[in-house]
């Protein structure tokens, strides 16, 4: 399992994955792309992102293994870059695409107004999960083939369409490794 590795929290993902019972690698090449099973796409800076995955040569394999079925989990900044469309994209930020949603960057709000509070998301089991919102996105639409799991004050902010998963907020920064686990199963199910 591989986490992109361009920037954002991925140590905190990589950790998350590892407490989940699986070896997780940060991916920043093609070739490391290429060797994974499943990817998990962190949170960060989404323009930032789209922009370093085109300069490393990624955007293209990263659209290619996503729409052949790679499993593939973003969450906040990776949920606009799993997204068909953004309503608020910055120039020339681009998507990976794989879920048919329409995505709203920094939708709760800026730094100084991001929250916790309780989630609960279908096919997680336990109760509540704890959603970490740092300048969160929130789904504004989905298309017919992606299943809302999970809204918060009325709107959606988890969401899955086949082999892709996405939150808008942050799982691995809480110690609740839920999520990732799901997520986990989700690419053994693929396997």
């Amino acid at each position: 399992m591989g986490v992109l590795a361009l920037q954002g929290d991925v140590r905190e993902h990589l950790a998350a994955l590892t407490a989940s019972g699986v070896t997780a690698a940060a991916v920043r090449r093609p070739e490391e792309l290429a060797a994974v099973d499943g990817l998990v796409v962190p949170g960060g800076e989404s323009t930032t992102m789209s922009k370093l995955a085109v300069l490393f040569g990624l955007m293209e394999p990263l659209r290619e293994r996503v729409a052949a079925g790679l499993p593939v989990y973003g969450t906040c900044a990776g949920m606009i870059l799993l997204a068909e469309k953004i309503l608020d994209p910055r120039s020339g930020q681009e998507t990976v695409g794989g879920i048919d949603m329409i995505v709203r960057r920094n939708a709760f709000g800026r730094q100084n107004e991001s929250f916790e509070a309780a989630v609960e998301v279908a096919g997680v089991d336990g109760g509540p999960v704890e959603g970490v919102f740092i300048r969160a996105p929130w789904v504004e639409s989905v298309g017919a083939g992606a299943e809302v799991l999970a809204e918060h004050a009325g709107h959606v902010v988890a969401v899955r369409q086949g082999n892709a998963l996405a939150t808008s907020f942050h799982p691995e920064l809480t110690g609740d490794h839920r999520v990732h686990r799901l997520f986990t199963e989700m690419v053994r199910s693929v396997a």
